[in-house]
Formats: C-alpha cells, structure tokens, sequence
C-alpha cells in the first residue's frame, strides 16, 4: 500500500535543520522562489499516469509530480532528503511498476536508495511506494532524477534536482540562479518508449523546458525565458535526454561554463556546448544585448531536426520586449567547446600512478554488437536483469564474481583502490560506433577524465571531473579513460545513458568491496527496501 510521506513528515522534520520545514521554497542562495512546481528534500513524488500534448501532439505518459518535466527538487547542501515515491499507474500499454534514480548524487552509504531497478533494488509495484533516504553532506550543484526501468523515462518521468552551495564559490560571477534558470532538455517521441523495439529511434520533437513543436505540427507555445538587460544569470542546463545529444546556443550571447556533472570547472568562454544524454552544465549569461527576443537552440543529433518554425527552440525574453517569436540569427561561432580545455576548480589531479596502464586495476571495456543483432554488448556480454537485485545478492552473502548475476556483466573491484577505465576504438560499423556517439555514465561517483574523445593525450594533473562522458564515434584510434577510487562500496550501474542502448544491453555492474558493501548495507537498508523484493527471509 502506497504511504504518503506527510504522516511522516512531522516525526522527519523534528531530527532535521530548521530551514528543511520550508523545503518547497528552498531554492538558490541569491534568488529564491515559492513556487508549487519546486519540491524540497523532504517531499512526496507521486508518478502517474497522463495524457500530455508539449509539442501540440496528444499522447499518453509517464510523470513525476504530473507535470513533463517533473517538478524541480531543490535543497541546500549538507540536506538530508526523504523522498518519497508513490507509484500510481496503471496504464499497461507502458510500464507500470517503476524505480527512479537520482542522477549524480554519490549515495555513500546508501547505495540501497540508488533507485537503479535489477541492481540496487526491486521495482516499486503499482499501489506501492518506497521512501528513499540519504544525505548529501559535500556534493553541490545541478543533478537529475529518471525512472531507471527499462525505457520509462522515454516516456517522460524525468525531472531536474539542484543542490545549492551558499558558500558558493563562483557566486560572485552571477546575480540569478534559482527556478527560472533550470533548463532541461529532451527528446520527446510520439510513439511510446514500448513500442519502439528496434531502431533507429528518431525523435519527433525537442522539448526545452516540456514545451517544443514537431514538423508539421501546430505553432505550439515555446518556453520563455525572461532576463532582466544587464544582470548575470546562471543557467543550470540538463541533458535529460531518452537517446539524442544536443547542441545548445543562444543567438547573441556567449557561454561561460562554470560547472560539469556537478563539478565546479575553472571558467571557460564557448558559444556552442554538445549536451549528451545524462550530462548537465552551468553556465553564466550576460544580458547584454539590445532588448528584444533572442532564440535559444538545442539542434539534436537525430536526421532531418531543424529550426524551422520554432522546432528545437526556446525564447530567451529581455524585460521589455514584445510577446513574439525571435528573428535573430544564429553564430556565428567563434569559441568551439573543448573538452580537453575544462579543469576542476579545486584539484586533486587524477589517483594513482600518472601512467597509462599504470592503476591498481585497469579495466578494457569494449563495446559491440550481438551476433543475432538482437543489441549490444560490453566484452561480448550483454546485459540482462538479474532475477534479484545485485545488491540483494551481496546481502545474501554472493560477493565472489562467479557468484553474482548477471554472469559476465559483474565487476568486482576491490576496496581503496585506484582503478582505471579504458573504452577502446572497436569496429563496430565503418566509420564509428552504431547509435554513437554513446553517453557513459557511472552511478555512485565522479572521475577523472584522462583521456577524452577525440584527443589523442593523457592528463592525469588537471583532467575534467564528471560523472557522464561522451565515448565518441569510436574512430580514429579513439580510447576515451578515466579514473575513480573504489571509495564508495556497493554495486553501481555503468551503462550508456542513451536509454535504448541500455535497454539492449549496454551496460555492466562495478561492484565496488563487496563485503564491505555487505556490513554497511546490511545497517542502513530500511525495512521497506527488503519488502520490495519480498526479500525480509533473507535479512
């Protein structure tokens, strides 16, 4: 039976900071907003069924809080969070029992409230609910929250999270950061996520903010964006995207990257910024330009995406300007983005020895193609859901590699080691990786970057810190490689972030100190997590 986290919510708020009982208005430390589409840390999330139309087109959905996106969660850093969610479905022409997992945060040690189905917890079943609870104390800056069953977010359960820093310290660089500069972007499909068995998957309509238009479509409202001639504002931008990447601009106005995947970068000035599935920037923009109404643009990757008639658009509005469309004009575009060229704002330099090869582990992964073209796979492995979560399995006491399932798409690293990761140029089509470039995400941490796509050098002293990485098309000798610390024990998802390809296989499982994981988990667990598999016997 679901339980609504407002019986709780007294016992909740007395064990917490005062400023959590104010949560819904908790928002950035220079601007702050009272809205009903803001939720705090402390918060029911029901997902339901409904019938939207973002681009004009009616289709039936999957929503957080009813809205595409989700509502906005905001909180403070250092908050605790007691999210509650509540499955209402139950339209079987898409998938009713569902898990959401909240995108970049680190879970140190509470890899149970992952919200990853089939690796850190059962699916919650329609009429149930599951109440996930963690502390954030040191990470800050723009997350994500996604249904991580099957393709449900395709269907558009997705919505943006935002830890604030007040102690932030680029804030001196901006003068708004709060709900209105939350842009997400995503790719929105006519069809339904489960009826899109076989690909190519190409999009019918990019939606900024839940709002776009489709060729052939009605002129349908476009998300403004309202600026104020000469404040600073941060734009926090999400990838929220089922499959494309985009490429974001504003007509008129440069880009100062501030922050990656959480991260705070040293500033960097581009006018363009690729944007790939599962990925998030901060930038700050200057409303410096001439009052009037400028296009903001997020062309994607997918064929025959254009700007005509508004599609792939957004409307970035002066104070003062009419209520129409923009007729500025796109570049031109003078300050490409370079991956290589990001470094952390506080730097630690990558773990480990400087070298190649050179970590306590070295893992190859390399991605193909099954033989009956039935998907993809990582070291000719396809994943497949385990019949028991892989955390569930640990608790049981399966720790050893022959042990956990699935077999061959488990990886057992050691604790307080330094592992690195290498994803090879492969042969998988002429010319570059099938459905690529892919988005690889890896839950329960950030790493360290060594080796980005398309650059053919090492950085182990200053190299990008992120939690999702774009592999590139996989050509030209590429090997994109990256390092993190086995820190955070648990099993943790690895797996592209373009929803189909995970769906066909695309990912493996890094269990991280198994038994570590086992003593810590085996405390923290709460008592609903084990019911969600029926799983109290093995307690």
């Amino acid at each position: 039976m679901a339980v609504s986290l407002r019986a709780l919510t007294s016992l909740i708020l007395a064990s917490l900071p005062v400023h959590l009982s104010t949560a819904a208005s908790v928002i950035g430390p220079l601007q702050r907003h009272s809205s009903a589409s803001v939720l705090g840390p402390v918060t029911d999330l029901e997902v339901v069924n409904k019938v939207i139309a973002p681009d004009g087109y009616s289709r039936p959905a999957v929503l957080a809080g009813g809205t595409f996106p989700g509502p906005l969660i905001a909180a403070q850093k250092g908050d605790h969070f007691h999210i509650n969610v509540i499955n209402q479905l139950y339209d079987t022409s898409m998938n009713t029992s569902t898990s959401i997992h909240w995108h970049g945060i680190f879970q140190h040690q509470s890899n149970w409230a992952d919200g990853t189905a089939f690796v850190t917890q059962c699916p919650i079943q329609p009429n149930g609910s599951f109440l996930h609870s963690f502390v954030v104390p040191q990470q800050a800056g723009t997350f994500w929250y996604h249904s991580h069953l099957s393709t449900q977010y395709c269907d558009g359960l997705r919505g943006p999270l935002v830890i604030y820093d007040p102690k932030d310290p680029l804030a001196h660089m901006y003068d708004v950061d709060g709900e209105s500069t939350v842009i997400v972007l995503s790719d929105w499909y006519h069809e339904l996520s489960t009826q899109m068995v076989t690909g190519p998957f190409i999009a019918n309509a990019t939606l900024i903010n839940g709002l776009g238009r489709y060729a052939g479509g009605p002129a349908s409202p476009l998300t403004v964006v309202n600026v104020t001639q000469g404040k600073r504002y941060r734009f926090r931008i999400v990838g929220a995207s089922c499959d494309a990447w985009f490429n974001f601009t504003i007509d008129g106005h440069s880009l100062t990257i501030i922050e990656a995947d959480g991260n705070l970068v040293e500033p960097v000035v581009v006018d363009s910024i690729p944007v790939f599935a599962g990925q998030r920037y901060s930038v700050v923009v200057t409303a410096n330009q001439s009052v009037g109404n400028y296009w903001i643009r997020s062309l994607s990757n997918h064929p025959n995406q254009t700007f005509e008639g508004g599609q792939s658009s957004a409307i970035l509005r002066y104070e003062g300007a009419p209520d129409q469309d923009p007729t500025s004009q796109q570049g031109p575009y003078i300050l490409p983005f370079d991956e290589s060229a990001f470094h952390p704002l506080v730097n630690t330099g990558a773990p480990g020895i400087p070298e190649p090869g050179k970590a306590d582990v070295n893992i190859n992964l390399i991605p193909g193609l099954r033989s009956d073209h039935g998907g993809y796979t990582i070291n000719n492995v396809s994943f497949v859901n385990p019949p028991l979560p892989v955390l569930l399995q640990i608790l049981r006491g399966e720790t050893h590699p022959s042990q956990l399932l699935p077999n061959g798409s488990v990886y057992v690293l050691p604790f307080n080691k330094t592992v690195e990761v290498s994803i090879p140029a492969t042969e998988l089509t002429p010319g570059g990786a099938l459905g690529g470039p892919h988005a690889v995400h890896l839950h329960g941490h950030a790493f360290d970057v060594v080796r980005v796509s398309g650059n053919g050098s090492y950085n182990y002293v200053n190299p990008l810190r992120r939690d999702t990485v774009s592999i590139g098309l996989q050509a030209n000798n590429d090997n994109v490689t990256f390092r993190f610390v086995t820190d955070n024990p648990g099993p943790w998802f690895f797996h592209c972030h373009n929803d189909f390809h995970l769906h066909n296989g695309f990912a493996v499982v890094m269990a991280e100190a198994p038994p570590e994981a086992a003593v810590q988990e085996s405390k923290t667990a709460s008592n609903a997590w084990w019911q969600l598999c029926n799983a109290t016997e093995h307690r």
